[in-house]
């Protein structure tokens, strides 16, 4: 790994222990139902700009469909933290699999619960998808609370105009 790819690592890994720190903070003071809503706002908002980075940086134009959300979503931060994978992909479908995931492993490290975040998933994934192109809709197949298979942590099948 080179500095550049390290130095991009290492900003990944802090910007993901802000978010979980922050989450923490806000379920502490106002408990896990409230800091669920505001992590849904948050991912709400914070997707679609990653998204808009990412189409940028890439040159990405809006309207690319399924062949660009699925470039873009290589390129997001959690790309650099996580084991992740589309399955399937074509024109019109799409299926992305989170084999590993970074917040799940430290719960579990922690012997805590899964991370309940399918909510938090449907809001940041469906705004990310959209953000590529309007047409695109976001459904979770598979997400904490959901149980763990063993295989991946959260399932997303992604379409154009619902085929």
């Amino acid at each position: 790994m080179d500095s550049k790819d390290q130095k991009l690592l290492d900003f990944a890994k802090l910007w993901l222990a802000h978010d979980g720190l922050w989450f923490q903070a806000i379920e502490q003071k106002y408990g896990l139902e409230a800091a669920i809503e505001l992590d849904k706002e948050a991912w709400g908002k914070f997707s679609p700009l990653e998204a808009k980075r990412i189409m940028h940086r890439l040159n990405i134009k809006e309207g690319g469909g399924i062949p660009a959300l699925v470039r873009a979503l290589n390129e997001r931060l959690y790309a650099q933290l996580n084991e992740q994978e589309v399955i399937k992909a074509d024109d019109e479908h799409a299926v992305f699999m989170m084999k590993s995931c970074r917040v799940q492993a430290a719960r579990r490290r922690k012997n805590m619960a899964p991370f309940p975040c399918k909510e938090v998933g449907l809001a940041e994934y469906s705004q990310f998808a959209k953000a590529i192109d309007p047409r695109i809709t976001t459904k979770c197949v598979t997400c904490p609370p959901d149980p763990y298979n063993g295989e991946h942590w959260c399932l997303w099948e992604f379409s154009i105009n619902g085929k």
